[in-house]
Parts: C-alpha cells; sequence; structure tokens
C-alpha cells in the first residue's frame, strides 16, 4: 500500500495507509424557477382592471387634484401596472420593470394608504400586506433582476 504523509491537527506529520477519504456527493441545488413572471402576472390584473373599467382613471386624477398634481399623472398607473408587469413577465429590461412598479406602489401608498401605514387589519396581519407585497416584489426585480427564462437575462 502506498505511504503518504499528511500532516494532524498538532501539526506533526502521519502516516496515511493509503486510506482514501470518502467524498460526499455533489448537492444539487435546488431548481430556481424565475420570479419574474408571477410578480408582474399580479399586479397585471390590476391594471387591466383599470383598462376596462376606466372610472378608475378619473377616481385617481381626483385624488392627484385633491394634493395639488397635475392630473394627466394618473395615466402613470398604467404603466406600473400595466406596461412594466408585462415587461417583467417577459424579462425584458426586468429591473427597469421592477423600479417601475415600486414606484406606483410608493405613489399608492403615498395617496391612498398613508392613514394604514401603521395599522393592522381584521385578521390581525398587517394592514397593507398586499401592498407591502407588490411593493417588496417589485424591489426584489430591482435589486435581484431578471431570472434565467428571460428574453434578457440581467
Amino acid at each position: 500500500m502506498p505511504q503518504h504523509a499528511v500532516q494532524n491537527n498538532a501539526g506533526t506529520s502521519e502516516l496515511d495507509e493509503g486510506r482514501h477519504h470518502a467524498r460526499r456527493p455533489a448537492q444539487r441545488r435546488p431548481r430556481q424557477t424565475d420570479p419574474a413572471p408571477r410578480r408582474g402576472g399580479l399586479i397585471l390584473l390590476h391594471g387591466i382592471a383599470k383598462l376596462l373599467d376606466p372610472s378608475t382613471l378619473g377616481w385617481i386624477e381626483n385624488l392627484l387634484a385633491n394634493h395639488g398634481l397635475p392630473s394627466w399623472l394618473a395615466y402613470g398607473v398604467l404603466i406600473g401596472e400595466v406596461l412594466a408587469p408585462v415587461m417583467a413577465i417577459l424579462g425584458w429590461r426586468t429591473r427597469l420593470a421592477g423600479l417601475l412598479m415600486a414606484g406606483n406602489m410608493l405613489v399608492a401608498v403615498i395617496l391612498v394608504h398613508t392613514g394604514e401605514l401603521f395599522r393592522l387589519g381584521d385578521s390581525g396581519g398587517w394592514a397593507l400586506e398586499l401592498q407591502g407585497m407588490f411593493l417588496f416584489s417589485a424591489l426584489a426585480l430591482v435589486f435581484l433582476g431578471s431570472g434565467r427564462m428571460a428574453m434578457r437575462p440581467d
């Protein structure tokens, strides 16, 4: 048997009598799915609802006017809830899409939900759970980028 000198923990040499240390089998990495389509798809449904019922844009225009902002900014919701989610679903400019969706959600929280920011809902969860999920998911796209299934992976 071949003998090889190996160092033990004390720093001195010992003879290895040809023992082979068992190697651990390579661990498989869990399969990662592309998160962008799910995040974009959920917020896209809100945008489609606004396209199907244009009176919601009128409500947003009035809300903006009450805050002293130009009412034409209401159409920005279509960028944040239709265009950006489609970009994220396709994996095209995913980080930009995430930034647009996050901006959309920040404006929504500031204009509509400021009073609920530190409240709990009826079920005991944060009153802004849905808005928070959309906001933080969009920020995840900004920081993590697209997945491997994207048209142009980041």
